[in-house]
């Protein structure tokens, strides 16, 4: 199958594009000049990696009018860390890379348009977020991102085109963002220092990454009606002081993290966890990886890569 990644150095990106080159595909990249490679440096022999900003419209139709993808996975994103605030290169990246990329994948048929979602464009619920609540999304990320998923849906549905969404909660695992809550935390207890945090009762919905790429190929590869919305989540919250303390414990080392010694990003949610019904109802997805598990399997690689952290 040939098949054209967005958004492949970054975390899940990168965790795909290993999964696919595993398992036989032609897999064609699109990368910025100024991408850092770090994750998928091994992996640059076996794959076809194509330098394209998505904000270029003309490039990016030409590029996709050569490969002719069969499969787009689209995780290209920006706007997700603290230092991405520039609501112009939020809006251009997010809404305008979108629009160009399918735009082009419209010109040459394609058997699957696998867009990238946020739990984000949820903004703050009271319950289990699912597919058909309506989104109220608070700052410029969430905000571009439902953006980009109504877009996604109202191409494929008046088209009738094979596009659709999967909005991702928090998956974790091996090649993690430095700067996210688990890498950094385990950085730090395993090269003997206190790791700095901000609110212990803050909740997310933790999921393993090899099963948020198992979601991607199923939804490449099963029969779906265009343009709907599928939450990928564990469908459990866990508090930030839960997942740390488990990391502790794994880590096995006597310093405790300080609490309070870094500014929260945000007013916390008590209820941040993901319906997951309708994946589950629709593509016969579960998660596999429980927490614990995720996270021995994640503090034993970070043992062995520590040097990129």
């Amino acid at each position: 199958m040939k098949v054209l990644v967005t958004g492949a150095t970054g975390f899940v990106g990168a965790c795909l594009v290993r999964r696919l080159v595993s398992d036989g595909h032609a897999v064609h990249l699109f990368t910025r000049q100024d991408s850092n490679r770090w994750r998928v440096t091994d992996l640059l022999p076996h794959v076809t990696d194509h330098i394209v900003d998505l904000r270029d419209a003309d490039a990016v139709t030409e590029k996709v009018g050569r490969i002719k993808p069969e499969v787009i996975f689209h995780l290209a994103t920006y706007g997700g860390f603290v230092f991405q605030r520039d609501t112009k290169t939020i809006m251009d990246s997010n809404v305008g890379g979108t629009v160009n990329l399918l735009n082009a994948c419209e010109k040459n048929s394609f058997t699957r348009f696998v867009n990238t979602g946020s739990s984000s464009e949820y903004g703050y619920k009271n319950v289990p977020m699912r597919e058909d609540l309506l989104p109220e999304p608070m700052g410029e990320y969430g905000v571009s991102k439902l953006a980009t998923t109504f877009f996604c849906r109202s191409e494929a549905v008046s088209k009738n085109l094979p596009v659709v969404t999967l909005r991702l909660f928090s998956p974790y695992g091996p090649w993690d963002d430095p700067q996210r809550l688990i890498p950094y935390t385990l950085a730090n207890l395993l090269r003997g220092e206190v790791p700095r945090l901000a609110n212990p009762a803050a909740v997310r919905d933790y999921v393993f990454v090899d099963d948020v790429v198992e979601a991607y190929l199923i939804a490449a590869e099963k029969t779906l009606p265009p343009g709907e919305i599928y939450n990928v989540g564990s469908g459990r919250q866990h508090s930030i002081d839960e997942v740390v303390s488990i990391i502790h414990g794994l880590v096995m080392t006597g310093m405790e993290p300080v609490w309070g010694a870094r500014e929260m990003q945000r007013p916390e949610p008590a209820v941040w966890v993901a319906d997951t019904g309708k994946i589950r109802d629709v593509l016969g997805w579960t998660p596999t990886v429980p927490l614990q598990e995720g996270l021995a399997r994640t503090t034993n690689w970070f043992r062995d890569h520590l040097a990129y952290y």
